[in-house]
């Protein structure tokens, strides 16, 4: 591989993942807008591991259609 290849790999490696960051930064926000509580007094105070868990599956399932996207 040469350098202008290696390039142009790093290049497309951090536009994908930059765009995966604010698709994962605009679907949290989006959740945050959508439910009626506060997501941060859920998970901290009430100490609420389901809704964590979800959280996490979402942001997971984001990931791999950016991945799946980067991929095809």
């Amino acid at each position: 591989m040469n350098e202008g290849h290696l390039l142009h790999a790093l290049v497309a490696a951090a536009a994908f993942s930059l765009l995966g960051i604010v698709l994962m930064a605009l679907t949290f926000l989006v959740i945050v807008k959508v439910t009626p509580f506060s997501i941060r007094k859920e998970i901290e105070e009430d100490q609420n591991i389901s809704l964590g868990v979800l959280l996490g599956a979402i942001m997971i399932s984001i990931g791999l259609i950016v991945s799946a996207a980067v991929h095809a």
